[in-house]
């Protein structure tokens, strides 16, 4: 049957199919959350306490590096096939993240658990723009937001009673059964999709200088500013050499017959404000879970055994925006006018953000961070809408990975930059006051939660004062987000999904 084939998708199979892709959306989620619980334990179990970042990094790297190629390849040979793929490499390399021995042999397997994670997040997306039209998608809104809400509250949680009273082993055992009962969903929820047969010309030297690229723009990232200098020989020279590749990889892009990125998709101005938004966005939201917790445990004194706790206002509010604009846009099927309103005012959380003090009661706090996460989470799934409703049938796939592709990149970026403006400002304020320098400061912002029982009283309002600058960029870059939504285009939702074809069940 032709991939376009005009097929309609009861109600009972899309829930059916909805199941089996949150399942593996939750296995990729629950990761995220609860292994930053275990990381201390991991390293000193490991002795690698120096290495202790590339747990994350590792997975970050390759998770983002391989997210376009899944796209592109499931355009080329369906949706199923590779999430499925997927699927069983990430239950896999969880196995081997938990057998592993020794710090090197983790972050190895981390390493291979991201090329997993990477499809899981960018297929789910796709598959659901297959069988759910763009003017129905807030109708399943509730069930993605509550997938997201779960991992971001119960995974910390989940990851705190493991060390405690399990091992951190545990962390990673815990996939297993969560994935291979979403490789079985799947399979059965999925086997109505088209899977394509046959070979497809790839762009093997495109998806090369693609992730080689983005590799060297993460370890920038990761990097600069804390392990080494933005302006040492390491970081400028490999932030040089991204470029050059990334040129490299745009004019064979432009020459490829299946290009991993194909440039028609930013010719379309929808995609390339969308992209672009969600890159900012995700600088607001990534950096804002890496700042905040630190703010609270310094300056307020909220000790780090609650950390898993201090970040539920955000992400909280970034569910309950997703799910109010969904219904929003199913009510009216526009996705435009709630993100404005969205992001006008987690502009003005930023700026309330800047006004906290270590007097500021927690429970204020608890109410910038929900306005915060409110309109940042109004956006991203709108981001993700209009990419799909706007992209061609043919593209459905790579056109979703662009977005969490961006996403990822402008995590990985948002929380590097504002974190290392807050080390500048901190160094200044402290030198200032002839209590050091930015050594001091980077080592007491790291150290974060146990640091705080030691911090002298005299040195609270100089970190109060450089939170207070790095929240107001986080404004300034909130408010550019808010101006780059006002030229979007809104195209009118299609009420039908993106791939309608299917194959006889069996």
């Amino acid at each position: 049957m032709p991939a376009d084939a005009g097929v309609q998708w009861s109600h009972r199979d899309v829930k059916r199919i909805v199941s089996g892709v949150l399942l593996g959306m939750l296995l990729a989620a629950f990761d995220q959350t609860v292994v930053v619980t275990a990381l201390p334990t991991m390293a000193a179990e490991l002795n690698g306490l120096q290495h202790l970042s590339w747990i994350v990094t590792a997975y970050l790297l390759t998770s983002t590096a391989s997210t376009p190629i899944y796209g592109k390849l499931s355009d080329l040979y369906g949706r199923r096939r590779l999430f499925e793929i997927a699927i069983a490499l990430f239950v896999a390399s969880s196995a081997l993240c938990a057998l592993a021995q020794t710090m090197g042999q983790l972050i190895a397997a981390r390493a291979l658990q991201g090329i997993g994670g990477g499809g899981l997040i960018s297929m789910a997306q796709a598959i659901l723009a297959d069988v759910i039209a763009p003017r129905e998608r807030g109708r399943y809104q509730a069930y993605m937001s509550g997938t997201w809400a779960l991992a971001s509250i119960g995974g910390p949680a989940m990851g705190g009673f493991f060390v405690e009273y399990l091992s951190w082993r545990w962390v990673f055992w815990i996939n297993l059964p969560i994935g291979i009962g979403a490789l079985l969903a799947c399979r059965h929820a999925l086997r109505r999709l088209v899977t394509r047969r046959g070979l497809q010309r790839i762009d093997y030297l495109g998806a090369a200088l693609l992730i080689i690229a983005v590799t060297l723009l993460l370890l920038v990232a990761a990097s600069g500013g804390t392990e080494l200098p933005w302006t040492s020989p390491e970081i400028l020279g490999s932030l040089a050499l991204s470029i050059v590749l990334l040129l490299a990889f745009t004019l064979q892009e432009l020459r490829a017959p299946e290009p991993i990125l194909p440039p028609r998709l930013f010719v379309n101005p929808v995609i390339r404000i969308a992209n672009l938004i969600s890159f900012v966005v995700s600088m607001a939201m990534f950096g804002a879970s890496v700042l905040l917790p630190v703010f609270l445990q310094l300056v307020n004194r909220i000790g780090a055994g609650n950390s898993g706790l201090l970040l539920i206002p955000l992400l909280g509010g970034s569910v309950v925006g997703s799910f109010v604009a969904s219904r929003r846009m199913l009510r009216t099927g526009r996705y435009k006018p709630t993100p404005i309103v969205g992001l006008a005012f987690s502009t003005i959380a930023w700026l309330l953000l800047a006004t906290m003090t270590q007097t500021t009661p927690g429970w204020l706090a608890s109410i910038y961070m929900g306005l915060l996460g409110i309109g940042i989470g109004s956006a991203m799934p709108m981001m993700m809408v209009a990419t799909q409703n706007a992209a061609e049938t043919r593209d459905i796939g790579v056109a979703t990975a662009s977005v969490t592709f961006f996403r990822s990149l402008g995590g990985s970026f948002g929380a590097a930059i504002l974190w290392s403006i807050l080390v500048y400002a901190l160094g200044r304020n402290l030198a200032a006051m002839g209590a050091g320098g930015p050594e001091r400061g980077a080592a007491l912002l790291r150290s974060g939660g146990p640091a705080s029982t030691a911090l002298p009283e005299a040195l609270v309002p100089a970190l109060a004062q450089s939170f207070s600058l790095v929240f107001i960029i986080g404004a300034a870059v909130t408010a550019v987000s808010f101006v780059l939504i006002c030229f979007i285009k809104e195209i009118p939702l299609r009420s039908t999904p993106a791939r309608a074809a299917s194959i006889p069940v069996e």
